[in-house]
């Protein structure tokens, strides 16, 4: 196999998992670790990847990959999560999601729910529950982004201030080890914040991969979530801190 063709499938891994290892690719591919190894070096010089113990990840820091490649990432894992964090929602209730293909997941697996008031800055979840016809969906107007469909800016924080929801569903780009929530894009940022201070409970979906990536702005701290629905908390120590905060975590 060539290494142009090869560097593609190591690409491809990427998107799909967010992050690969030399070990599972040299086994995959049928080349030694060595050569997979060369071809990680080769790809994170280009900036196509980034190198982590073992492996590499998609690039990240002061910019997001694009919307597409975001909805492919883990994506399994986002469905297993947004079936749980829907678990967490019942009928009859006023949901938040904000912006994010994990919340858009979530807003699928809210498809059966009765009764249900929601309220977005997302154009993809509002389209997706209109299917809904148990559904109210009310649209916080702001800037559009059209990059993923988002409603950013002083008039969605605005909008979203005029309400008190039950359940707020809050998606991130990032997450440090220490429990920051990050994000790239400060005017979504505050409608994230502003969402939080407006629900009576909060759920963080989020899967592993983002305890891989960076993010410069941070949107809040795990201590102010209620739930955190991921496939895997990589801290010992993270578990715990969650514990203290009494941040529940539900493992799919």
């Amino acid at each position: 196999m060539e290494t142009s063709q090869r560097h593609a499938l190591i690409r491809n891994e990427a998107q799909k998992h967010g992050k690969v290892t030399a070990t599972d690719l040299a086994i995959n591919l049928g080349v030694a670790v060595q050569t997979i190894r060369r071809d990680l070096r080769q790809l994170c010089a280009t900036g196509l990847l980034e190198r982590v113990h073992g492996g590499a990840v998609l690039p990240s820091g002061v910019s997001n990959i694009g919307y597409g490649d975001r909805r492919a990432l883990n994506r399994d894992a986002k469905i297993k999560i947004a079936r749980r964090a829907a678990q967490l929602i019942p009928d009859s209730a006023s949901v938040f999601l904000n912006i994010g293909t994990t919340t858009e997941a979530v807003a699928h697996a809210l498809q059966t729910h009765r009764n249900l008031m929601v309220v977005t800055n997302n154009l993809n979840v509002a389209n997706i529950l209109a299917d809904n016809p148990s559904c109210d969906v009310v649209v916080a107007g702001g800037l559009l982004r059209r990059s993923d469909g988002g409603l950013v800016g002083d008039l969605a924080a605005i909008a979203i201030d005029r309400f008190k929801v039950d359940f707020a569903v809050i998606g991130a780009s990032a997450i440090d080890l220490s429990g920051d929530l990050l994000d790239f894009d400060p005017e979504e940022i505050r409608v994230s914040q502003q969402v939080i201070r407006a629900a009576r409970s909060t759920i963080l979906v989020a899967d592993s991969t983002k305890f891989t990536r960076k993010a410069p702005v941070k949107i809040a701290s795990l201590a102010q979530m209620d739930h955190f629905v991921t496939d895997r908390v990589p801290s010992e120590m993270l578990i715990n801190q969650c514990a203290d905060w009494g941040t529940r975590i539900a493992l799919v």
